[in-house]
């Protein structure tokens, strides 16, 4: 009521019952929602947990919350900067910097407060000019912190992706255009007849698959959400044979380490491609699909074949395969980062969820 009066509580009181209520709500009732609601939001957090997005009635209202948190923040931000302006400002800022009791004078606090902004500027605009001088490094350059955390930290979680039938989506986002090459073109034209999936490199035994063999092979259907990096999600059900399959018939070489994925898309004039951990591609949920809610691939969604590797965001499932090779390493391969959306994009080739 004091400051609705525009006038400042007296010397040694310096917060109100409204004051204490705003810090209180703000430290202990809205920091804890916003982790809340941005830990509904995660990938990683949804396939391991897919109950708790429940909570909030799915990842979108999720979105919607954390994001009214946000203005509730920025709220608390401005009123809060204002009064430590406002009220006794040499004061406030020699309490905030050097602790309490510690009072400076207003030449000393503007010059505190001034620093503050222009170290975070410095560091904005340094860190926002090299990482578009140099991406290439800045993306090297995290991996080699993220990868080995990412290791230590996540690898024995597992993803728990099993939803229902009911839970498949009425709308799946289609992302990229289908391959124009006159190879592709003809295939389509023969309804895939002549189609054959190519799994090569460091193995014993060399497959050229036709669809009619995948489709002898025992049949594994999932009910999964598709994580994109763009930030939208849907839940598909689909249907196909399991990358052990194909383990088990292609017998990779000791030396095999990872498994190239390519597609008949070119993008910029390159083929695109992605390369997956040996280890990933054995998991239980990594799967060729030729099939979609029921219905053979559409060409949209990867026709006649898309790779399916559920513990990874989107970019890494592969659309209208072309061909498997196993290899030992990735570097002489594309410009060597493991991926196209990681030559062009800088994109991280880890991308697990």
């Amino acid at each position: 009521m004091t400051y609705a009066s525009f006038h400042f509580p007296p010397p040694g009181n310096p917060y109100n019952p409204l004051q204490l209520l705003s810090y209180f709500g703000a430290v202990f009732l809205l920091g804890p929602f916003m982790i809340a609601t941005g830990a509904a939001m995660s990938p990683a957090i949804d396939a391991r947990f897919p109950w708790y997005p429940k909570i909030f009635r799915g990842r979108q209202v999720a979105r919607s919350l954390h994001f009214l948190g946000m203005l509730a923040f920025v709220l608390f931000i401005i009123v809060h900067l204002t009064m430590v302006v406002t009220e006794r400002f040499s004061e406030n800022m020699g309490n905030i910097v050097l602790g309490q009791g510690q009072g400076t004078s207003m030449a000393t606090a503007i010059g505190l407060f001034a620093l503050f902004i222009i170290s975070v500027v410095i560091v904005h605009v340094w860190a926002t000019g090299i990482s578009l001088r140099k991406p290439r490094r800045i993306q090297n350059a995290l991996d080699i912190i993220i990868v080995p955390a990412t290791w230590i930290l996540f690898r024995k979680a597992v993803s728990k992706q099993h939803f229902k039938r009911s839970d498949v989506s009425t709308f799946f986002r289609i992302n990229g255009y289908p391959p124009d090459t006159q190879e592709y073109k003809e295939l389509l034209h023969n309804n895939f007849i002549d189609w054959k999936l190519k799994i090569y490199g460091l193995v014993e035994s060399p497959l050229d698959l036709s669809l009619d063999d995948l489709r002898v092979v025992h049949k594994q259907e999932q009910v999964t959400e598709h994580y994109c990096i763009q930030g939208w999600t849907a839940i598909g059900e689909w249907a196909g044979i399991p990358m052990k399959y194909i383990i088990e018939q292609c017998k990779p070489l000791e030396s095999a380490r990872y498994v190239v994925f390519r597609s008949y898309q070119y993008t910029d004039g390159d083929e695109f491609y992605e390369v997956l951990d040996l280890a990933i591609v054995k998991h239980h949920q990594t799967i060729l699909a030729y099939e979609m809610n029921g219905e053979p691939l559409d060409i949209g969604h990867g026709a006649p074949l898309r790779l399916r590797v559920e513990t990874q965001l989107g970019y890494k499932s592969v659309k209208w395969l072309r061909s498997i090779e196993f290899v030992s390493d990735y570097k002489n391969i594309g410009m060597g980062q493991g991926g196209h959306r990681e030559d062009h994009m800088y994109y991280s080739p880890r991308a697990g969820i």
